[in-house]
Parts: C-alpha cells; structure tokens; sequence
C-alpha cells in the first residue's frame, strides 16, 4: 500500500533529522573525546610557555545533555520510519486520525523547543570559548587559527573549534527540518479535519427509522 504524498515527505524529513542528530551527537562527543571528556563549552583557552591549555571547562553533563538531545531525537526519527513503513506493508489502507496528528504536533513542539535549547547551548558556549582564545592567544585573528597552535597534552585542540561549529551547524539543520515537520503535519490535521467536517454536512439531520 503507497502512503500518502504528504506522509512520504514527513518520513524524507524525519530521515534528514535522523542524519542531523547523529551528526551533531558524533561531533561533539568526538570533539569532547579530545579533551580527556571535559566539555570545551563555555570554557577558558590559556597560552603558556608550551602551547594552549583549556581552563575552566563546563560540567561534562552539559555535553552529555546537548548530545542525548540529538542521540533521542535521531532514535525517534528511525523508529517513525520503521512504524510508517511497516504499516505500509500490513495494512490497506493507511489513514491518521486527528487526534494522533495533535499528539504529534505536541512531540513536534517539544521537540523543536530541545533542539532550540541545545542550539543555543552550542552557540553560547562556542561564542564564549572562542572570546578567550582571541583574548589570550597572541597572533590569532581568529578561533580557527587557534586549531593550528600546538596544544599542550593531553589535549588535542587541532579540531575543536571545527567539531563544534559541525554539532552546532547539524542542530540548526535539524531544527530547520522540523519546523518544515510541523507544517506539514498541520496541513494533515487540517485536511483530516477538513473530510470530517465534509461528512458531517453529508448525514441527514433525523435518519429514516429501519
């Protein structure tokens, strides 16, 4: 049984979410991976005699946080696909009612309001990380130049500032792609609604007794 065009194009953009979650999820941890697991957000680079230290890092459960965000987002997305496409081999025909489209106008909503959070998170951190490195790195003009700076163990900065330009850039995608979500479950709800109301016009007012 084909699925609806529309429910198709939600199923195309859950799968974009889900290559967005874990892209910005494998990014930051890798990223994290490099400074002994601190996390580099909000944190403080130093130069010394031997090369760039990080000082004052965030509690790692600020990482951990953004990266759960985008780890549950991308499990949510691939679990929708597999349900739609399982119930597309099983039944005959695939209708959604508007109450499942309100609950999941409601997910969408939550949804959106995390990865704005964890956008956010990044963007501040990065911002505030990359304000010290311009501050207390001598030569620099910008924070990528500090990646080429040598690092003094064990720290391995030759990717941060990449990495976490990477997991911010894939949750601003993400977002992008469900907002895209949201419109597009309303125009569902509102043709569902839409039939709804077309029936209802249709039945009789006092019906023939049998």
């Amino acid at each position: 049984m084909a699925l609806p065009w529309l429910l198709v194009l939600e199923l195309v953009l859950y799968a974009g979410c889900f290559i967005c979650g874990i892209m910005s999820a494998v990014s930051l941890t890798i990223t994290q991976g490099h400074f002994t697991g601190q996390c580099i957000l909000y944190g403080t680079i130093e130069h010394n005699s031997s090369g760039l230290i990080l000082e004052k890092p965030s509690h790692p459960s600020l990482c951990y946080f953004v990266s759960a965000i985008s780890v549950c987002v991308a499990i949510y997305c691939f679990s929708l696909m597999l349900y739609w496409i399982y119930t597309s081999f099983v039944e005959v025909e695939v209708k959604r009612e508007r109450l499942w489209l309100n609950v999941t106008l409601g997910v969408c909503l939550k949804v959106l309001f995390f990865l704005i959070v964890s956008g956010c998170i990044l963007r501040i951190g990065r911002d505030r990380l990359c304000m010290t490195a311009l501050r207390n790195v001598p030569c620099i003009t910008s924070c990528e130049e500090a990646e080429n700076t040598t690092w003094v163990s064990p720290y391995d900065g030759n990717q941060f500032y990449t990495g976490l330009y990477s997991a911010e850039r894939s949750v601003w995608v993400n977002i992008f792609f469900w907002v895209l979500i949201v419109a597009v479950v309303f125009v569902q709800r509102h043709q569902v609604s839409g039939s709804e109301w077309s029936v209802s016009e249709t039945e009789p007012f006092f019906r023939r007794p049998v």
